[in-house]
């Protein structure tokens, strides 16, 4: 068998032993539900679907603001993340990410491995009202919608196997340690005091210095080494996927109280206010530039807010959510018109927007947080604690480093294993066509898997 034939089998092979391993795990009978609070646990339920709607959200985000001919393959890239993710998760992410504490790095991966004994009854020490099942499936959605954040960034380029590869590293080494570092009572972060509520270092930090060093292997397109303006494809497709973002984010934030208290609700409003002010501190900031008000400036504004409130929602007043919005959608407005003045190819501003806007939320909530809002937190900086914003400050500078450096070799060791660039060919062609066979073109999908092409119309 050549070398080509064995990377079309490989991938398929595995996902054979995997599902061939999974027949023989003994199930368990399923926990008592009477040990456990029937709010908190509806509550989560309904915060996991919210979250695992922004994937999709995600995809028209991203998809309406490529060139017309790589719609398909953007959008892909960020739903595929849910298969992939998904079945790691039980193999054994979710055990490095959240299983036995080895030093406070990362998780014995074999704690819950193919979930073993998540479905015991007991329940997750910080989430003693909700089932461990429910709480791992609440956090593996956080684990798959940070790999498809990274798409924007390499967007028109990158070769979707890949990507897969890269999904699969990133979880394993960066997402994994990450949350566990965070969220876990052993891990480093968690134990110096570092607040990160709903993944403003683990999410957005993660994944915009991981779309930095994508952007840098990947290097510039060819439309950007010509400075060529490409139209979005559909504004309306990103209208679209800012509301089911918007959406989703309630449970990512107000879920992150795991239970229906008080606290989910202070966080559900913090996210509100944030996204708003930040939508709307980005489009007026852009007519103080000289610019007309625009859909994408209110938009990409709103994410950014939605990005800086994540690591505070749960510990910042509502107040003072509006100030993080407005402050992190100018700062990252800014590295936007800076990034546009150098050479970095980051397709769709994923470093300034989520990169820069977690750092920004991370730094804000040192300032703002009180325990007046959350007894569990801390008091800030504008509370009299400077300590807190200091070690907030620490744990940004040991994510920001860390995400990038392990990125950056993960996009070089998969371009060691294949090219993970598509040829300059393909890149004109557009990825539709060239990665998936497929194209997209004015509310109509071309299936070009036969001479005879046939034609379809969608939704537009």
């Amino acid at each position: 068998m050549n070398k080509f034939s064995v990377k079309r089998f490989l991938p398929f092979a595995i996902l054979s032993i995997v599902a061939i391993f999974s027949v023989f795990v003994p199930a368990l009978p399923n926990f008592d539900v009477g040990k456990y609070n029937s709010a908190d646990i509806s509550w989560v339920i309904v915060a996991v679907a919210l979250v695992f709607l922004m994937t999709p959200g995600l995809a028209f985000f991203y998809g309406g603001m490529v060139h017309r001919k790589n719609v398909l393959s953007t959008m892909i890239k960020s739903v595929v993340a849910a298969g992939v993710v998904s079945v790691l998760w039980v193999l054994g992410t979710f055990s490095l990410a959240f299983g036995d504490s080895i030093n406070g790095l990362i998780g014995n991966p074999t704690t819950f491995f193919f979930f073993k004994g998540v479905n015991s009854g007991e329940a997750w020490s910080l989430a003693p009202t909700i089932p461990l099942t429910l709480f791992a499936l609440f956090q593996l959605m956080f684990a798959i919608i940070t790999p498809g954040l990274v798409v924007g960034a390499v967007a028109e380029r990158i070769r979707f196997t890949s990507y897969i590869l890269f999904i699969v590293l990133f979880a394993v080494f960066v997402y994994s340690p990450l949350a566990h570092w965070t969220w876990h009572p052993e891990g480093i972060l968690f134990k110096m005091g570092v607040l990160d509520f709903a993944g403003g270092t683990v999410v957005h930090i993660s994944a915009g210095m991981a779309a930095l060093a994508g952007a840098l292997v990947l290097k510039r397109r060819r439309s950007h080494l010509e400075r060529r303006e490409i139209p979005p494809a559909n504004i309306p497709y990103v209208l679209i996927g800012t509301g089911l973002l918007w959406f989703g984010w309630f449970g990512f934030n107000g879920g992150s109280a795991l239970g229906a208290n008080s606290l989910a609700v202070s966080a559900f409003a913090t996210t509100n206010m944030a996204a708003a002010a930040a939508g709307l501190s980005w489009m007026f900031f852009d007519v103080l530039r000289g610019k007309k008000p625009s859909v994408l400036g209110f938009c990409i504004g709103a994410v950014v807010g939605l990005v800086a409130i994540t690591p505070g929602a749960g510990f910042v007043g509502i107040p003072q959510s509006i100030f993080i919005g407005v402050i992190a959608a100018i700062v990252s407005n800014l590295v936007v018109v800076w990034k546009s003045k150098t050479s970095l190819d980051d397709t769709l501003d994923v470093f300034p927007c989520h990169g820069v806007g977690g750092i920004v939320g991370m730094l804000l909530t040192g300032v703002f947080a009180t325990k007046t809002v959350n007894s569990a937190g801390v008091d800030g900086l504008l509370y009299g604690n400077p300590d807190f914003f200091f070690t907030q400050l620490k744990g940004v500078l040991i994510v920001v480093p860390f995400s990038f450096i392990v990125s950056f070799v993960i996009f070089k060791l998969v371009n060691l294993i294949q090219p993970i660039r598509v040829t300059q060919e393909e890149e004109e062609e557009g990825l539709d066509a060239s990665q998936h066979n497929e194209k997209y073109l004015q509310g109509t999908l071309i299936v070009a898997s036969s001479p005879d092409e046939s034609i379809r119309p969608v939704h537009d």
